[in-house]
This record gives C-alpha cells, sequence and structure tokens, in this order.
C-alpha cells in the first residue's frame, strides 16, 4: 500500500519566538531564544480512513522483513515525520494491553488496562523515542550522540547508538541510578560519566558539552524523540479500536511522556483517528513534585525542587519539558498529582504480584489513580489506561530492600525464609502457615 504521507510537509518550529527550521536541524533547542522545538505538519492529515486502512495493513505483516511493520513506531510513521535516511530500529512497540483483578481492585476502578511500556527491547518506553532520535542523528550524519540520564534513557541511547554505529555518551548521578539500568548502558558500550550532582545538573553539563563537541543531543527536549514517544498513544488508540478511554495516567518526571502522549492525543484528533481527548493524569512522587506544586497554583509560577523519590526515574526536581506539559494538562483538562513512595511501593507490589511487574516510576501511574479515586478526581465506573514505564528488573535493588529489608515489615512483603536442608523442614513450611520471618 502506497503511503499517503509522500510529499508530505513537516517543518520544527520554536514553541516560543515561533522560529522555523528545517527537519534537518541539527538543533535540539531553538538558536535564537532557547525555546523548546516542536516538529509539526504543514500540509493537510491524511484521510482517517487512509490513515487506519495504512496502520491494519502494516500490522498484519508485521512478522515479514517490513521495518514499517515489524515497529510500533514506524508502522505509524505518517503521523510522525519524514525520514530521510535508513531507520534504526531494534524493532520497538508493540507493548501489551493488561488487565487483572487485583490492579483494578487496588486502584478503585473497575476498567483498568495497564500498557506496559517495560516489554520495549531494553526494558522501557525510552526505546519509542530512541529509534526516532538515532535515525535522525544518522540522517543529519552526527559524530555521535549524548544524553543526560536516570538511567532509562542512557540504556536505550546506548542500544540504539551501537545499532547505530554511532559513538554514544551518556552522563548519570554518581549516586542514585539504578543498578540495572547503569549494567545496560555500560554492557552496550557507550561512554558513561558518573557525574557528582543531581539529574538536573548532568542535564543542564550535557547540553553544554554536546553543543561545544557537536554531538547531536537526545534528551527529552529533542523533538524527534518526542515524535518517537507519541507512539505510545498511537499505539495506544489502535489496541482500543480508535475509543478514547476517560483517563490516562502515567508518570511525570522530565515530562517528555507527558508533552508526546499529548501531543499525540491533539494530533490524531485533528486527523479524525479519534472523537474526543482523553484526560491526562500526570502522576510525581510527593519529594519530586515540581510540576505537581506548579499544577495546585494554576501553573501561575514554575517551582523547581530537589528531588528525592525511590523511583528513580522520576526523581527530576526542573523538568525540561514544562511548558509542554502545561499545555497537554490545559487541553486535555486533566491533573496532576504526587503520591508518597509509600504509596508508590504499595502500588508496584501489587502490580509485581499480579505477576505483571514493572519499575518503582511505573507504578506511580496506579498508585495516582488510587490517589484520584479516593479524592473524587476519577470515578470508579472511568475507563482508564495507566502507562506502565519501565521493566520491573530496572531496579532489583529496590525489590531486595523491599521484601528482605525494609521495616516495618510491609504488609505486602514477601520475605524469603530459610530452612533446614531435610524435607521435613520443607514439608513444615509448605503445608503451615508461611511466617512472617
Amino acid at each position: 500500500m502506497t503511503s499517503p504521507n509522500a510529499g508530505g510537509q513537516w517543518v520544527v518550529r520554536c514553541a516560543d519566538c515561533g522560529g522555523t527550521f528545517s527537519t534537518q536541524t541539527e538543533h535540539s533547542v531553538c538558536p535564537a531564544c532557547g525555546g523548546l522545538l516542536d516538529v509539526q505538519r504543514t500540509t493537510p492529515w491524511p484521510s482517517a480512513a487512509e490513515l487506519v486502512a495504512l496502520f491494519d495493513s502494516r500490522s498484519r505483516i508485521a512478522a515479514r522483513k517490513d521495518t514499517s511493520g515489524q515497529s510500533g513506531v514506524w508502522r505509524y510513521r505518517e503521523l510522525l515525520f519524514d525520514v530521510s535516511g535508513p531507520i534504526v530500529s531494534y524493532p520497538e512497540g508493540n507493548t501489551p494491553l493488561v488487565r487483572h483483578s487485583r490492579t483494578s481492585s487496588f486502584s478503585g476502578v473497575e476498567d483498568l488496562v495497564l500498557k506496559h511500556e517495560g516489554m520495549n527491547p531494553t526494558g522501557s518506553f525510552k526505546d519509542r523515542g530512541m529509534t526516532a532520535g538515532v535515525t535522525q542523528a544518522r540522517a543529519l550524519g552526527a559524530r555521535g550522540v549524548a544524553c543526560a540520564s536516570t538511567g532509562n534513557t542512557s540504556a536505550s541511547l546506548a542500544a540504539y547508538a551501537a545499532i547505530a554505529g554511532l559513538p554514544a555518551y551518556v552522563f548519570v548521578p554518581a549516586d542514585g541510578i539504578a543498578l540495572g539500568k547503569l549494567t545496560q548502558t555500560l554492557a552496550y558500550g557507550a561512554r558513561t560519566i558518573l557525574v557528582r550532582g543531581d539529574f538536573d545538573r548532568c542535564l543542564a553539563l550535557v547540553r553544554d558539552v554536546a553543543r561545544d563537541e557537536g554531538v547531536y543531543l537526545l534528551n527529552s527536549v529533542n523533538p524527534f524523540r518526542i515524535e518517537g514517544q507519541k507512539a505510545i498513544a498511537i499505539e495506544l488508540m489502535h489496541q482500543l479500536g480508535w475509543r478514547a478511554p476517560d483517563w490516562i495516567s502515567l508518570p511525570a518526571g522530565n515530562l517528555g511522556n507527558t508533552s508526546a502522549i499529548g501531543k499525540a492525543l491533539r494530533e490524531m484528533l485533528a486527523a479524525g483517528l479519534i472523537e474526543r481527548l482523553p484526560r491526562i493524569l500526570a502522576v510525581q512522587a510527593e519529594h519530586a513534585a515540581p510540576f505537581a506544586e506548579s499544577y495546585a497554583a494554576h501553573f501561575s509560577t514554575r517551582r523547581v525542587v530537589r528531588a528525592e523519590t525511590v523511583a528513580t526515574a522520576i526523581r527530576i526536581g526542573n523538568p525540561a519539558s514544562f511548558d509542554r506539559a502545561v499545555r497537554v494538562i490545559r487541553e486535555t483538562d486533566g491533573a496532576v498529582v504526587s503520591v508518597s513512595d509509600s504509596e508508590i511501593l504499595a502500588a508496584k507490589a501489587v502490580i509485581d504480584a499480579a505477576g505483571i511487574g514493572c519499575e518503582p516510576a511505573s507504578a506511580a501511574s496506579v498508585a495516582g489513580i488510587r490517589h484520584a479515586v479516593a479524592h473524587g478526581l476519577v470515578r470508579p465506573t472511568d475507563t482508564v489506561v495507566a502507562i506502565l514505564t519501565g521493566h520491573v528488573l530496572k531496579d532489583p535493588g529496590v525489590l531486595t530492600w523491599y521484601h528482605r529489608e525494609l521495616e516495618p515489615r510491609p504488609l505486602l512483603a514477601n520475605r524469603p525464609i530459610v530452612a533446614d536442608d531435610d524435607a521435613a523442614s520443607l514439608t513444615r513450611l509448605m503445608s503451615g502457615e508461611w511466617p512472617h520471618a
């Protein structure tokens, strides 16, 4: 089937000063004012019927040697941007929708759907943005790619750079990065720099270094990263038969995902693929909640905090995509809430015990729904999708600490038991009440 996007035109535009650039720009932010850049289509969208037929066709041929069909990002390339070179794909996407009575009961929502982005190749949603960003970097002839990260971005950047044959440089906090994420980054061959500072300091440094050294910056300020991450929402709507849920709940750290999902919904509505916008629920950890604090003040001021939370993926005190995310919350009549680390870990324990599993930050989406239901924001009869952003093995240290070490012992902690090496002892343990060691 011929793509209706052939000849389609796209530009990159600054959200602040309105400056317009070619999609071949090497800038990740506006060179004139430093504002965030957005990829925008300048010609009308193809018809919804054309798009649906094309997406369905690619889904059916996904098992063949066709990158567009196999990738849950490039399958939807008519809604992304024109690609001027070979696609760098793992492939990524194709993440499942999961329902379970335990998670629904815990959240207080009868129809809770989990979209598990931890099932991407490197174990997080970042792969969707990275396939787009690294594809663009190679098309531009970049001499390397770089990012600051709390862990997932660095793992994804390292993998996709290795596939593309590009040098990768990552800046991560020396303290607080999860072991699973750091080891991935090292394994995939990235030059890894442990900075004695937090994520926000790492991002400030990498922006300066990338500019001075001429490497392509691939944090979520990069507009092509956002284009790839839009595919979370596009694939979700495809899976739901283009029927929008009442709410989409997601963890909120640097706010790139909030921005990307909101942009995708806005464009799908304009293209006629969906009939209404679902509301966005952005969820932060209470001690890493600058966006939630700003929302409580009706976005009259931009808050910055010193972030601390067990959910390392959202341990960010000065989110780079703040302005984009404000627009999303306003356009979707959305909301921003914060939840405690205890609430996040309780939600994670329920998700894990349901056989689904996720990293701590992912569980914030479900903890946030439970919070919103308790406060009357979300109704129990609403249809809600929670985005799980990362795999359960991303942060094994938290799993060990929660189940084996945390005191007082959490209700859902699954303590292992030390037994004598004889069958009688094992039989007693298996047939009797499991002790709370």
